[in-house]
């Protein structure tokens, strides 16, 4: 398969983006084994007509990024908002969100938070109110949908800063890749 590999990350003096770099590291390693794979990493710039080029030539597009303020850090959001063009992810149609045009590719979401995993799928009264990741990242989903990505079941892993157990994190990563990749 043609695997495009997008390290979202933005550096901000409190989060610096080694975890990310890990985890993008490790897909790329687990994925190149059998598979073509391009990369990005936004914080390092890019071409937007090579952008396109990729998501065009990819079969599989994987988002490695962290949750800030439950969505993409403004530097992958500007990102995202340059390269989704219309004419080339979406377009005109009869029933608004149902003109994208990258039938047949797939999206998985690799995501870090700061927000510990026992706040999701909790209480009604907790944080996030009993919802799922996929449930609090709904924006970010229906942004895919929305270009007819496919979703590959999501894969996050939390409490990143005060807890980071990365040889755990990076062994989910790798079962989660074997299992749905």
């Amino acid at each position: 398969m043609k695997i495009l590999v997008i390290n979202g990350h933005f550096y901000y003096p409190y989060a610096q983006g080694r975890l990310n770099q890990t985890m993008f590291d490790e897909i790329v390693s687990v994925l190149g084994q059998k598979n073509e794979i391009k990369t990005t990493i936004v914080e390092k710039g890019y071409d937007v007509e090579e952008e396109i080029e990729k998501f065009n030539w990819a079969d599989i597009i994987i988002f490695q990024t962290p949750v800030n303020w439950f969505s993409f850090p403004g530097g992958f959001k500007l990102y995202l908002d340059q390269i989704y063009r219309y004419g080339v992810f979406y377009g005109p149609t009869d029933e608004y969100g149902r003109g994208g045009l990258l039938k047949g590719k797939k999206y998985m979401y690799s995501l870090t938070w700061n927000s510990p995993k026992d706040t999701f799928n909790s209480t009604p009264d907790s944080f996030y109110n009993a919802k799922s990741v996929d449930e609090v990242i709904v924006a970010m989903h229906k942004l895919q949908e929305f270009c007819a990505l496919e979703k590959i079941e999501t894969f996050s892993i939390h409490d990143v800063v005060k807890n980071p157990d990365i040889p755990l994190f990076t062994e989910q990563l790798r079962e989660h890749l074997r299992k749905n990749i």
